[in-house]
């Protein structure tokens, strides 16, 4: 397997403010436990926020990678063989794609604290995926990636 000539590689991480939240339910958690004292209120404070923080880092982590010649979206790997041409989406398009333009049979990456996507065709007949919607924050970078790994290297 050959390295793409742009290598691209993005993790979609949830915004700072998320993990202020964390910390948040860790207060609630101890504000629930300060009925039965300072040990316990500070174990709902540590184990309310570890908890909140461990949701919020599953959630966000989920990576794009162009590596050789596939495109790796979460779980899905890809050969850029089997994609057409990627649109780059602003936010209002991306969330239109997200909605009433979305088709059920769409792989779909998305996240909602990233407000512009990439969606790319795939034109593989035996896959019935029509497009391939990926949130990420640098759609242009990862389209030019995904055009450098098809394009033959010499």
């Amino acid at each position: 397997m050959q390295l793409s000539a742009t290598p691209y590689e993005e993790r979609l991480t949830a915004p700072r403010s998320w993990w202020f939240l964390s910390f948040l339910i860790g207060v609630s958690f101890a504000l629930v436990l300060l009925p039965f004292g300072t040990l316990p209120m500070l174990g709902g404070l540590v184990g309310g926020t570890a908890a909140a923080a461990v949701v919020a880092s599953s959630y966000g982590s989920p990576r794009i990678r162009v590596v050789g010649d596939s495109l790796i979206a979460g779980e899905a790997r890809i050969p850029v063989s089997a994609l057409g041409s990627s649109e780059v989406l602003d936010p209002d398009e991306a969330r239109a794609w997200r909605t009433y333009k979305a088709d059920v049979r769409a792989f779909l990456l998305l996240r909602s604290y990233i407000p512009r996507a990439l969606r790319v065709e795939v034109t593989d007949p035996e896959d019935p995926t029509p497009y391939l919607y990926l949130s990420t924050r640098e759609p242009e970078a990862l389209a030019a990636a995904i055009e450098a790994a098809k394009s033959p290297q010499g």
